[in-house]
């Protein structure tokens, strides 16, 4: 793929349809099996609701928000917005009533698109209290009881009413600029009100050629993605939606994080975009499961362990004794876990958020190909991404194709290329401040190795000084933390003070085991006093503290709703 063609992201779709014609392209859960709908079959639901939408009064540069879980009519809506000329604003499924009315307010959206009833009682309060919207299209009934101040529709029912009319919209679509917005995506960035980030075609386009450079090392076709990250988040809106579209790839629609497993297995998916978080979960599950069986099967799973992450440190060369237990233990060890991922996958693509060493070099010491990349909502927002045939765990590889990486004199990383936001909706000062000289300012702290990979060490605004002007890096603390059993999640503050604390919630695997074995129930609130959940916690984090330097120990320990000392040393 390059940027010559096509100019916009619904050409891109129509251009796919008309190459794949009757292969599958979206598939969703139904009758308990997954069931996919056509190329042609999706390209004429997206002209079909372009119509609709274009009788309803939408068009050039008018917004739509689009609030709904991750299924086929997401990339519909998605698409049909766009090609009616208009301008997509998705907004997350989490949510609350006040959140939505900020987002229709300040964007001015014309109309809303949303799934199911469940979310309906959240959006439609917010609507019936915003003058520009004049329409809602409901993907699943409502069951309204009472009408509001905006035109109720069912998307069946306006998709019946219009007639075949592909190549009239995809004619028009022709006309779509590669500047043109294609969605907005709100961001909250470093505090305050959600600002809308206004991503062009051209910005995502740039990111699918980014993207396909770096995917051709695997092969870019005969792919599948298991969509499950919202797609109201800029990088499965980029990565697990357009990408494949790109590419001619199939997506399945994961279910839910509780079927995620049983959702790998079955649709056994090449390309997986994922989240740090979704790793650490993982792992702690893949330990605990470990250390349960014991004896000669923890061993080996050690063992391959082990010898992966050093066939992955030694540029995958092992001596001959070890290369012929690590080709054994490959068969007895991860060859199970790679089935658990369904066992077709050419890559893990870590994004979002930092990633662990310690967990990155986890799964790939388990024969996963994991890749780490960077990137921010304003760059739409894959800015650099390690290559399958040399990657780094600790690293967010390179920058990606047609993509220029700074560091400024203060360490700040700066990006510039056509990936670039074109601004904040409405907000020039902000838009000032993020966009200087043509460069994104992206806030985050960062340096290249001799090999071009970048590294990002923290963020410009959250390196903690303490009274002794000492720089602690939060991220390390929480990140190290956070590999514990014991422990979940964790926010660690402390500028200007003499010592750290940290906010610390629990696993709640390791929790509900911890109570079960201690006679009590796994309720949180109820044990917030308990001295000997205290002492549990305070053992972990005791853990941690004698592997950090003496300015980064935690000196308390901030539990949910109570404050107690530790007896830990600083």
């Amino acid at each position: 793929m390059t940027l010559d063609a096509p100019a916009n992201l619904v050409s891109l779709l129509f251009d796919q349809a008309n190459k794949n014609g009757k292969k599958p392209f979206l598939y969703t859960k139904r009758d308990g099996r997954y069931q996919p709908q056509s190329w042609t079959d999706v390209a004429d639901k997206v002209a079909r609701l372009a119509a609709a939408l274009m009788a309803q009064g939408i068009g050039r540069g008018d917004r739509v928000m689009l609030v709904s879980e991750n299924r086929p009519e997401w990339l519909i809506a998605d698409f049909a917005i766009m090609a009616a000329g208009a301008i997509s604003v998705p907004a997350y499924t989490t949510s609350t009533t006040a959140d939505y009315q900020h987002i229709l307010n300040n964007s001015g959206a014309k109309g809303v698109i949303i799934s199911s009833p469940k979310l309906a009682r959240m959006v439609l309060p917010a609507v019936h209290q915003s003058d520009p919207v004049e329409f809602v299209i409901a993907i699943d009934d409502t069951k309204l009881a009472q009408s509001i101040n905006a035109r109720i529709l069912r998307l069946q029912d306006i998709l019946a009413q219009q007639s075949a009319c592909v190549e009239r919209i995809e004619a028009a679509a022709r006309q779509i600029r590669p500047d043109d917005i294609a969605c907005l995506i709100y961001t909250s960035g470093t505090g305050g009100a959600p600002k809308g980030v206004m991503i062009s075609h051209k910005a995502i386009l740039h990111n699918c050629m980014g993207a396909c450079d770096v995917l051709a090392e695997i092969g870019l076709s005969g792919n599948r993605f298991l969509s499950f990250l919202p797609l109201s988040h800029a990088y499965e809106h980029s990565a697990g939606q357009a990408l494949p579209v790109a590419i001619g790839a199939e997506i399945f629609y994961a279910e839910g994080l509780d079927k995620l497993a049983a959702n790998m297995a079955e649709a056994r998916p090449t390309i997986m975009v994922v989240v740090p978080r979704l790793f650490e979960m993982l792992r702690q599950r893949v330990l605990r499961q470990v250390e349960k069986e014991g004896g000669l099967k923890q061993k080996l799973f050690h063992k391959a362990l082990a010898l992966g992450v050093k066939r992955h440190e030694q540029g995958g060369r092992l001596d001959r004794l070890d290369d012929i237990m690590d080709r054994l233990l490959d068969r007895l060890v991860r060859a199970k876990v790679r089935r658990r991922f369904g066992g077709r996958l050419k890559a893990l693509v870590s994004g979002g958020a930092p990633l662990n060493r310690q967990v990155g070099s986890f799964f790939i010491g388990l024969g996963l190909p994991l890749l780490q990349g960077y990137g921010q909502t304003e760059a739409a927002p894959i800015i650099s991404v390690n290559r399958p045939h040399q990657s780094k765990v600790n690293s967010v590889g390179p920058p990606m194709k047609g993509v220029e990486v700074k560091i400024a004199e203060d360490g700040e990383i700066l990006v510039r290329g056509d990936l670039l936001m074109a601004g904040y909706w409405g907000d020039e000062r902000a838009t000032h401040l993020a966009l200087r000289e043509g460069w994104l300012h992206t806030g985050d702290i960062g340096q290249f190795d001799a090999d071009g990979h970048l590294f990002i060490t923290d963020r410009k605004k959250d390196i903690i000084v303490s009274d002794k002007g000492e720089n602690i890096s939060p991220q390390r603390v929480e990140g190290m933390l956070s590999l514990e059993p014991e422990i979940a999640q964790v926010m660690i503050y402390g500028d200007e003070k003499p010592y750290l604390v940290g906010l610390i919630v629990p696993d709640a695997e390791w929790l509900g085991a911890w109570a079960k074995a201690a006679g009590r129930a796994p309720d949180l609130k109820a044990l917030a006093d308990n001295k000997d959940l205290h002492a549990a916690l305070d053992e972990a984090v005791s853990r941690v503290n004698k592997r950090l330097a003496s300015p980064e120990s935690c000196a308390a320990l901030l539990w949910p709703m109570k404050l107690f000392p530790s007896k830990m040393s600083r």
